[in-house]
């Protein structure tokens, strides 16, 4: 599998205001990635999210 290599993608305007909870370890880290990478916090989680949803196992998919 392919690892996962913060971008600096341009802002998509398709977007959904949800609250999530997250451990401090989990933020501290993404923090400092979007920190590192001069993107913002909320870029890194959906980079995050959609790597994840794109490399889910085929057994996870199916119901």
């Amino acid at each position: 599998m392919e690892k996962l290599k913060i971008s600096n993608a341009g802002k998509n305007t398709d977007t959904l205001t949800r609250t999530i909870r997250m451990s401090g370890y989990s933020y501290d880290m993404i923090t400092e990635l979007a920190e590192k990478n001069g993107v913002s916090f909320n870029n890194v989680v959906n980079q995050i999210i959609e790597y994840g949803l794109a490399n889910l196992d085929d057994d996870d998919i199916k119901k």
